[in-house]
């Protein structure tokens, strides 16, 4: 535990002193502040007003930033390590290679977190300063949804970087991951299933099984219960899971999938050649 705690702490002060950090923050204070400027927290539109509406539009900008982010610069970690010869100088040490492993994995899941959650807070006592309700209920839950969808890509990154040879294959595959799941959303390739006559309920599973579809509709179940904008696919979501059930899968699932592919590539990793 201790040199987990170690390989954690190296982890994060070297991705602190790192530029993609700074360009990091900087993305999603930017976002931040363009909403707070665009007077968003102050509009009424549909039924969404103030904070509401204001900390469900930074969720779905959240989704489409935080992943490439979170891929592009976690697979780099050991497919880089491996391409710098640290291995060597890691195995000389006294540290096991789960505590290296996994000290590695929570130290960037904090460094990704971090500025996702300050902007989160920054927006909130925004609104508490202007006197604005705040949807304590609303931001609880999208605590839990961002704290998910981050473990989660952290893990599949982990596993891509085991797998991956050098840095330039590992990024390349990151990508094409993150397009994929872009792509098995809603209206791209779930539409092309439908015209080809697959049965909607098997459509919808499939959507349910990209995390960042299940993070974006959860999103939308707090302010729309009744997920309206959904169409007629909400009834076989709300049939199957209910309101209560689909956000503990939207807490839960993305979660699983980041530890069962982190635990993937912990196993791939400690059996390989590690030069």
């Amino acid at each position: 535990m201790k040199h987990m705690m170690l390989t954690a702490f190296a982890d994060i002060s070297e991705s602190i002193r790192a530029k993609w950090f700074l360009v990091y923050s900087l993305v999603f204070g930017g976002v931040v502040v363009a909403l707070f400027v665009s007077g968003l927290s102050e509009s009424r539109i549909m039924g969404f007003t103030g904070l509401s509406r204001m900390l469900i539009t930074y969720l779905q900008i959240t989704m489409a930033i935080l992943p490439v982010f979170v891929l592009i610069t976690t697979v780099r970690s050991v497919a880089g390590d491996r391409e710098a010869g640290i291995f060597e100088y890691m195995l000389s040490l006294p540290v096991s290679l789960a505590s290296w492993f996994w000290g590695k994995l929570f130290g960037r899941f904090f460094v990704v977190f971090l500025p996702v959650f300050i902007a989160m807070v920054a927006a909130v006592a925004w609104g508490a300063h202007k006197g604005a309700e705040i949807p304590w209920y609303q931001v609880i839950f999208y605590t839990g949804f961002l704290i998910s969808l981050a473990w989660c890509f952290l893990g599949i990154g982990m596993l891509i970087s085991t797998l991956a040879r050098s840095a330039d294959v590992a990024t390349g595959a990151a990508f094409v991951v993150w397009l994929g799941l872009l792509l098995f959303m809603d209206l791209i390739l779930l539409g092309t299933l439908i015209k080809h006559g697959m049965p909607s309920e098997s459509v919808i599973a499939i959507a349910l099984v990209n995390p960042l579809q299940v993070f974006r509709t959860a999103s939308m179940m707090l302010f729309d219960p009744q997920l309206v904008l959904l169409g007629p696919s909400a009834y076989v979501i709300l049939d199957h899971f209910g309101k209560a059930g689909y956000i503990a899968w939207a807490l839960v699932y993305p979660a699983i999938v980041g530890l069962l592919s982190a635990a993937a590539g912990y196993l791939l990793f400690r059996r390989g050649d590690l030069p």
